[in-house]
């Protein structure tokens, strides 16, 4: 059963030592103040499960503590205690927010039970709030394809470094799925129903890593009105997936390896450290003796992070996993009836070397659907350099004849054509559609004499 963390409000200085030793002894964390003031202060600094609150307290009583903590963000589930039980108190408590209302004296089993029922309460709706925070931050992860040898046994070792609670950093191009992998080894793990929680560390300004890392207190920097959590609390029981890891600035490094040692940290402008249970799962397209040689990156970090490596090869190492690939790619994009690549078209993609890889073949792709007609991808649906490069191929290929391979330009200008009557010959729009600039397109407009329609 999952501990419960409760709080105890009781101003009564023997009462509240008694409830502290009793819910200990039935297995429960327990906290205690002696008024609202200090429960309030308390709720600042931790999250509890559940309140334990008197109705008649100095400075704050019990009615007025219940009203603020029902204003507050995930709140805890209140059970109202008190010695002077009527009719309208208990009726005005379950109205402001109450789980239930005991009256003194009452029997610790009877408390014991409440609290328990009130925590499970609590614990389903955090765990409510956390799956659709899930739905609302991430779709379900795409599927893996492959044909190769390279990607069958990276999965090889995804699906066994997957049951261990090593941290995992995955090298490799930029586009070639780190991410996907990340969401694997997450969803073959025995914290598959934690969180996975991500942060792309190469996207957020140096000055917000740490408040998105590790949370912050309220009052600890202008316009920190409260506690925010960081990625690293909801990361807890599953985890954490850090994205572009080799470009976190140098302070956070120190930072972010005691964090990973000790299951530990601060929140920014905390006073009270914050244990956490999260696996770490990082990823880097950088070469990695070259940043820790230039002391760009820690190398007892690296070691930290590095507790098992998978190398993603790039697409060019493994041209047997495009077809199936562009053909999933086409799938996705292209609806309940997506185009189909003729052969000349999938023999350029085979071609190319693909420098962006898979994301640089689903931008190519996307291209080509809006350019397709009747039902089909052909050659002059796909970018210059992807055709280019295809031709170059099939004239090495040749035995050694006179040649004269088609003029690249002849397919510039039919890509040209075909957007602009995609666009009715809205200049802006093609140039969109073509990846261009508008003053790029009106060159290529004047040099083929295409300033007016053909």
């Amino acid at each position: 059963m999952q501990k419960s963390r409760l709080l105890v409000a009781e101003d009564e200085a023997n009462l509240r030592l008694v409830l502290q030793k009793e819910l200990e002894r039935m297995g429960h964390e327990v906290r205690t103040v002696p008024d609202g003031e200090a429960a309030l202060k308390a709720l600042e600094e931790e999250a509890f499960d559940v309140l334990l609150c008197d109705i008649n307290m100095p400075r704050m009583n019990g009615m007025e503590l219940l009203r603020r903590v029902r204003e507050r963000p995930n709140p805890p589930e209140v059970i109202m205690l008190t010695g002077y039980a009527t009719v309208e108190t208990a009726v005005e408590a379950m109205k402001l927010g109450a789980y239930d209302y005991l009256t003194k004296p009452y029997r610790i089993v009877e408390l014991d039970a409440l609290v328990r029922q009130a925590a499970e309460k609590r614990h389903l709706r955090v765990d409510n709030q956390r799956l659709r925070a899930q739905l609302a931050r991430q779709t379900e992860a795409p599927q893996i394809v492959h044909a190769s040898d390279a990607m069958r046994e990276c999965l090889r070792l995804v699906k066994r470094v997957a049951q261990s609670d090593v941290s995992v950093l995955i090298t490799g191009e930029s586009g070639t799925g780190k991410e996907l992998i990340a969401h694997e080894i997450h969803r073959l793990s025995p914290r598959r129903d934690g969180s996975f929680v991500d942060l792309n560390c190469a996207a957020l300004p140096s000055e917000l890593i740490e408040s998105e890392l590790f949370g912050y207190e309220a009052g600890a920097f202008s316009g920190a009105k409260g506690r925010k959590l960081g990625l690293f609390e909801l990361a807890d029981g599953g985890t954490l997936f850090l994205d572009e890891v080799t470009e976190l600035p140098s302070p956070l490094q120190s930072k972010l390896l005691r964090a990973i040692e000790t299951r530990s940290f601060y929140r920014v402008g905390g006073v009270r450290k914050v244990q956490v249970d999260v696996r770490i799962v990082a990823a880097t397209n950088r070469d990695l003796d070259a940043v820790v040689r230039d002391g760009a990156f820690r190398a007892d970090l690296l070691y930290r992070i590095n507790g098992f490596e998978i190398h993603l090869p790039p697409l060019r190492e493994r041209r047997e996993d495009i077809e199936p690939i562009a053909h999933h790619l086409l799938k996705q994009l292209g609806g309940s009836n997506p185009p189909l690549l003729t052969e000349e078209a999938l023999e350029a993609l085979k071609s190319y070397h693909w420098p962006g890889n898979v994301r640089q073949l689903r931008n190519c792709l996307e291209r080509a659907l809006i350019l397709a007609n009747d039902g089909r991808i052909t050659v002059k649906d796909l970018p210059p350099e992807v055709v280019g490069a295809a031709k170059q191929t099939s004239i090495q290929s040749l035995p050694p004849t006179p040649v004269v391979p088609a003029p690249l330009h002849e397919v510039e200008r039919q890509q040209i054509l075909a957007a602009l009557e995609k666009t009715g010959w809205h200049r802006g729009k093609a140039a969109e559609l073509l990846g261009i600039s508008p003053s790029t397109l009106y060159r290529r407009l004047r040099d083929y004499k295409l300033l007016r329609r053909v």
